[in-house]
């Protein structure tokens, strides 16, 4: 098992009450637990499924350089790059929103 944080901007209250089964709700919109990978899995393919026009980011521990990784979902300024097999996000400039 290993620490989940979801953070979610503009989804539907459907897919809030979802999470809400598997995470616990710290703030509005951010979600935290200890969860398997297949729970994570799960809960990302719920996460595909209803997050409609919203954006996501999902992120875990996990034996990296970093001790963690994540993926995103939706529009959002900030956007995961690889450098050197590090995750790192770079920021979209203003007008290409």
């Amino acid at each position: 098992m290993s620490m989940l944080v979801v953070v979610t901007e503009n989804v539907p209250p459907r897919l809030r009450g979802r999470l809400a089964i598997w995470l616990l709700e710290v703030r509005a919109g951010v979600y935290i637990g200890d969860t398997t990978r297949r729970v994570r899995e799960m809960i990302w393919q719920q996460i595909t499924l209803l997050v409609e026009q919203g954006n996501v980011v999902m992120a875990w521990v996990t034996n990296n350089e970093s001790g963690f990784d994540f993926q995103t979902l939706g529009e959002n300024r900030r956007v995961p790059v690889d450098v050197d097999g590090l995750r790192l996000v770079s920021f979209l400039p203003l007008d290409n929103q």
